[in-house]
């Protein structure tokens, strides 16, 4: 039997149905650890808003500090550690770009010009010094023998570098004297050869002996003498075993100073002879 009552619990039942399976949209469902999202307020926006135009402002400023203004601008070059190369030889060498913004300056090119341009160098450091400078810090090439060639002397570093050459003797420098015997050593290394095996000597001499070696005499391939002031001269044999020959004849120079004639061409057998 149906009637009135039963018609609306039914409708009811359908309802109720269809309630329980409608499901709220994402944004209205709460987090299921039943924590709140944080919502940005007005003022917040407004705050973040503030900070990225003053970011903005910041780098703009500060970008147009160090390209565009004054303030920081290459105006001068401060050279260094030059003995023989003058402070305007750098320079010119050097041809750093003034009057732009200083970081703007490429160090590691103005450096590669100054080793290509001044063979005198053996090395160079280039850096800025804010606001206004570029330093430039060199090291020269200093001469362990030299070659003489006409009427001008070459200059050769203990690297064996030719770096220069120059009308008058250097002065506590050794000149490198070729004196070959026809001998089949000579026939086999070659005035080159023998060159390179001179200037490896002079660059091995001690540091007591700086300023006081002549010449570097040499004969054949094995037999190179060294030439002392005072009459004085050193039997070196070849160019091999540089560091203890140089510690031998340290050593024999202190325990016979008035010895006239050194021979470390056998470095664990050194001697001494004349007075």
């Amino acid at each position: 039997m149906t009637g009135p009552g039963a018609g609306a619990g039914a409708r009811s039942a359908e309802r109720g149905g269809q309630d329980r399976t409608r499901v709220p949209p994402a944004a209205a469902r709460p987090p299921a650890d039943g924590s709140r999202r944080p919502r940005l307020t007005v003022p917040a926006r407004r705050t973040v808003l503030i900070v990225l135009v003053a970011l903005t402002v910041l780098l703009g400023g500060g970008t147009w500090v160090v390209y565009g203004s004054s303030w920081l601008r290459a105006d001068r070059v401060a050279v260094t550690g030059g003995q023989v190369l003058t402070a305007q030889q750098i320079q010119r060498a050097a041809a750093v770009p003034l009057g732009g913004p200083l970081v703007s300056v490429n160090t590691a090119a103005v450096r590669k010009r100054l080793l290509k341009a001044l063979p005198r160098l053996r090395d160079a450091r280039v850096h800025r010094s804010w606001p206004h400078t570029i330093r430039v810090e060199v090291t020269e090439r200093t001469p362990s023998a030299i070659l003489k060639s006409g009427g001008k002397f070459i200059e050769v570093d203990k690297e064996g570098v030719r770096f220069a050459t120059v009308d008058q003797r250097p002065r506590g420098v050794p000149v490198v004297q070729l004196t070959p015997d026809q001998t089949a050593s000579f026939r086999h290394f070659g005035t080159k050869r023998l060159l390179q095996a001179a200037i490896s000597v002079a660059g091995r001499l001690p540091q007591s002996l700086t300023g006081r070696a002549t010449a570097i005499r040499v004969r054949s391939y094995d037999a190179i003498t060294v030439e002392l002031t005072g009459g004085r001269d050193v039997m070196w044999g070849s160019q091999e075993d540089g560091a203890p020959k140089a510690a031998a004849l340290t050593a024999l120079m202190k325990a016979e100073p008035h010895a006239t004639h050194y021979d470390v061409s056998a470095p664990t057998a050194p001697a001494a002879s004349g007075s």
